[in-house]
């Protein structure tokens, strides 16, 4: 899994990918955070990171995505994928080497945003007159989130050799599961069907964490959907090397 890992974030960082990622993120994110007058922080008035972490989840939905396409898409064109299931590599240690250097990868474009924090703490009236229980909460959820989208992106990049495919794959997946669920949910009044999708909205696992208290529940459930996907990986290149 170690080899895979390396090699893939060797690619990340030995092309343009990584550091056109970073800065498609960042400056989105910055526009949004300190410039846009609907959304940006010193009109806003308050130290608060509340725009950020609202948007940010929807860049992230298609940025994922775009950096995850290629990692088994990829492979699968060039010949490289067979290659590989011929090494005596596991197809466990493949999929979790793919999808752990795709998270890191995803981490590092965040890290930066912690500037950001620093930022609003100085700004505050008084100085540090903000909520760091829920800034904490929120970019527990943010990783957590990331996570779960590179887990669906990688399942899609392992369905067929078309990058674009894998690309709106990817999108689909997790635009419905972070806001379709939730939509789906008000269909149903207030019924149990309607509590299920509400549960199920990733959306709302991202905002209950944002309040500051992190609940194991919500990590365990957004744990699980990355296990889900990088299981339905799994059975794919399992399906592959027959």
């Amino acid at each position: 899994m170690l080899a895979v890992f390396n090699k893939e974030i060797g690619s990340f960082f030995n092309s343009l990918i990584a550091y056109i990622v970073m800065a498609v993120f960042l400056t989105a994110i910055g526009l949004i955070v300190w410039v846009f007058p609907d959304s940006n922080i010193l009109d806003y008035g308050y130290a608060d990171l509340g725009s950020f972490f609202s948007l940010a989840p929807y860049v992230l939905i298609f940025l994922i995505p775009a950096i995850t396409m290629r990692s088994l898409a990829e492979e699968a064109r060039s010949g490289t994928l067979e290659l590989l299931l011929t090494k005596p590599l596991r197809n466990a240690e493949l999929v979790l080497g793919k999808f752990l250097a795709n998270w890191v990868l995803v981490l590092v474009t965040i890290l930066p945003t912690l500037v950001y924090y620093y930022s609003v703490y100085k700004l505050g009236n008084p100085e540090g007159n903000v909520d760091s229980a829920s800034v904490f909460g929120s970019y527990i959820g943010l990783l957590l989130f990331s996570g779960v989208v590179v887990s669906m992106g990688i399942w899609s990049s392992s369905l067929n050799e078309n990058q674009i495919v894998a690309f709106i794959l990817g999108v689909f997946l997790a635009f419905v599961w972070y806001i379709g669920f939730g939509a789906v949910a008000t269909l149903f009044g207030a019924g149990p069907i309607s509590q299920f999708f509400s549960w199920a909205a990733l959306n709302g696992q991202y905002q209950s964490l944002g309040k500051g208290v992190v609940d194991s529940r919500n990590v365990i459930y957004l744990f699980s959907i990355m296990s889900l996907f990088i299981f339905l990986t799994f059975l794919r290149i399992e399906n592959l090397r027959k």
